[in-house]
């Protein structure tokens, strides 16, 4: 009597910890979003800064993000997509009505690993966020962006025990398969994760709180359940009808190209990885066959002109094929940076020698002589569509002399170059957000600035842009919270203004050591 014949019930839900899964896939596909989100969340923003990419599309009559006029209604999708499809998730339905932090220990470490990955990257993005208090009450103060990664690091603190815990009672059992995109319910691959993301963000810190980011970094390094060491161990999204992004804005809206400062890293060191990765040009005909990318902040004309310039290479990175979260190689030159930084006994140009190697295995690619190469560096950039009458001139010379062979003689910052642009191109193509992080934080590898700089002096075109200005939103529906972090921020709500991390600032000469 008076119940729903037609309807599922909490009660339905119980049985295989339904109603705690359902909640796991809009959670995971919203780390990067689909499609039209992953666009404004990362593509057009840090994938862009990263200088892996450029569109081909003038964009709002070549006002845009990519020239630094940054267009509220794109970067407050990063916000809004964290917020309603992470957080909230997280905090009201698992948390606080379905309790799983006691019922479900296993799957609340899922969801804490989770809420990590996607809250850094708007942490980053931002710099102060609401964090500790967040759907507490009608304002949300914000966190310092110190406050946001201590709690991370405790975060995955809880994480690794309770899947410690579980591992040891219930071995080789898998409740979460049914709703894992990642790894399919294999919790020693999940341990791995947030080792492997402790240590990413400890890196982060390193310039501005090295006694906690050594601390997190050994923590990490040292923990029983290991790190992402193996392509088998990779993070990747997939399954559940998730479509790769990155294939979807490049072929089915062809808004997508390769950035200038990628193709000429690449050109320059003859990178046998190169075919694997992105396509050759076709048009115009002076470039076609060629590995040309689009320099940021070209004002580019309307399409096709620029759409015939190198794309990523769709005959490898397919409609389903998973999105990287973090990959193997990341993980040996994190490694090789705590090595150079005398943090462990390991040999930094082992782990350095390692991560190329394991970038070049991912891609299916022969490395060769590659890492013997003391000569290459990055090439020159030649755009044939520029210069012409009233288009700015986006040819550039390289900007940077570092080359692929680990020198033994040479200093820790010459070293830590060679690492990081090494780093670079193995993020490619899903890791613009990690990228475009250590750019800001290390200064390398060294990209191309922008062409034209529309950001009306905000953003010096040097030193490039730091961040994206919080939502106007914030302002209407949470303006006493949204004042508190501009003040944690320490400087005006701009793309100019350095985050907490960011000690660098995009100095000529970078500092980390």
């Amino acid at each position: 009597m008076n119940t729903d014949a037609s309807g599922i019930t909490d009660a339905n839900l119980i049985p295989k910890y339904n109603y705690l899964g359902l909640w796991y896939q809009g959670i995971q596909q919203n780390i990067f979003g689909e499609n039209g989100d992953y666009q404004l969340c990362q593509n057009l923003n840090s994938d862009c800064y990263a200088g892996y990419y450029m569109s081909p599309d003038p964009f709002r009559g070549n006002i845009n993000n990519q020239n630094y006029s940054l267009v509220d209604g794109w970067n407050s999708d990063v916000y809004s997509m964290a917020y309603t499809h992470v957080m909230a998730p997280i905090l009201i339905q698992l948390n606080r009505k379905y309790k799983a932090p006691t019922v479900a220990p296993d799957f609340w470490a899922v969801a804490l690993i989770l809420e990590v990955q996607a809250m850094s990257r708007v942490t980053d993005y931002y710099g102060p966020i609401p964090y500790s208090k967040v759907a507490t009450g009608a304002t949300t103060p914000y966190d310092s962006q110190q406050a946001v990664y201590n709690a991370f690091f405790a975060q995955l603190d809880t994480a690794v025990t309770n899947l410690h815990a579980f591992i040891a009672a219930k071995p080789g059992l898998k409740p979460f398969s049914a709703f894992d995109m990642v790894y399919g319910g294999d919790y020693t691959e999940w341990l791995k994760y947030a080792n492997s993301l402790r240590l990413r963000l400890a890196m982060h810190i390193v310039n501005i709180d090295p006694v906690t980011a050594k601390l997190q970094a050994l923590k990490a390094i040292n923990e029983s359940g290991g790190l992402i060491t193996a392509n088998t161990d990779n993070a990747t999204l997939t399954g559940f009808g998730y479509y790769n992004p990155i294939w979807w804005i490049g072929t089915s809206w062809t808004d997508l190209a390769c950035g200038a400062s990628l193709t000429s890293y690449l050109n320059g060191y003859n990178d046998p990885r190169t075919s694997k990765m992105i396509s050759p040009a076709t048009s115009p005909a002076s470039i076609a066959g060629q590995y040309v990318g689009i320099r940021a902040g070209t004002p580019v004309g309307g399409k096709p002109m620029y759409s015939g310039y190198s794309l990523p290479n769709f005959a490898n990175i397919l409609e389903y094929t998973p999105m990287i979260l973090m990959n193997a190689s990341e993980i040996w030159f994190l490694k090789s940076e705590a090595a150079l930084r005398g943090w462990t006994t390991e040999s930094a140009q082992t782990d350095y020698e390692t991560g190329v190697t394991t970038s070049f295995a991912q891609w299916g690619a022969t490395a060769g002589s590659y890492l013997s190469d003391k000569t290459s560096t990055q090439a020159d950039y030649v755009d044939p569509q520029t210069p012409s009458a009233g288009v700015a001139n986006a040819s550039i010379k390289a900007m940077s002399t570092i080359t692929i062979a680990w020198d033994a003689t040479a200093t820790n910052e010459k070293n830590l170059e060679r690492i990081i642009t090494q780093k670079w191109i193995a993020n490619f193509p899903c890791g613009g957000w990690e990228s475009w992080t250590e750019y800001r934080r290390t200064g390398y590898p060294r990209l191309f600035p922008v062409v034209v700089n529309n950001s009306g002096g905000t953003i010096n075109t040097a030193l490039q842009i730091r961040r994206i200005a919080y939502p106007s939103t914030e302002y209407t529906s949470n303006a006493t919270g949204v004042a508190g972090g501009v003040n944690l921020l320490g400087g005006p709500d701009n793309g100019g203004t350095p985050v907490w991390w960011d000690t660098n600032k995009g100095q000529a000469t970078p500092k980390n050591f």
